[in-house]
């Protein structure tokens, strides 16, 4: 099994990011928040990662957060559901703490959303 993420993967256009924040549902683990919304497509699974300048003044701390949080989702994107009948999730995960983590820390929250990510997954299809 391939652990990237390609083009497809990446949650970058403006329209979807505003309605995943207003008809989107949220879910916290820690200082990790993540918004997400399940919409109709035969694509991949959509993620953006977003870091807030009022918790991190400086570009580098910001963008080393935004590393961290894609590569927790990208060692363990293959516990995330995958569906046949032509839906997936568009995912936005938000770091909300003034303090800098660690990896394993980072990677442990990533993990406890995704598996909630599962739960409202199998919800939703039912």
């Amino acid at each position: 099994m391939r652990f990237t993420l390609g083009k497809d993967t990446k949650l970058k256009s403006k329209k979807a990011i505003e309605q995943l924040f207003t008809d989107g549902k949220s879910i916290r683990k820690g200082p990790v928040r993540c918004v997400f919304n399940l919409v109709e497509g035969d694509t991949a699974h959509k993620i953006g990662v977003s870091v807030s300048k009022r918790f991190f003044k400086k570009a580098p701390d910001r963008n080393r957060i935004k590393r961290l949080l894609r590569e927790a989702y990208r060692l363990n994107q293959h516990h995330l559901i995958i569906d046949k009948e032509g839906k997936h999730l568009e995912i936005m995960f938000l770091f909300q703490s003034p303090k800098m983590p660690e990896y394993a820390f980072v990677e442990k929250q990533v993990k406890k959303l995704i598996s909630d990510l599962n739960k409202h997954y199998q919800k939703s299809l039912d």
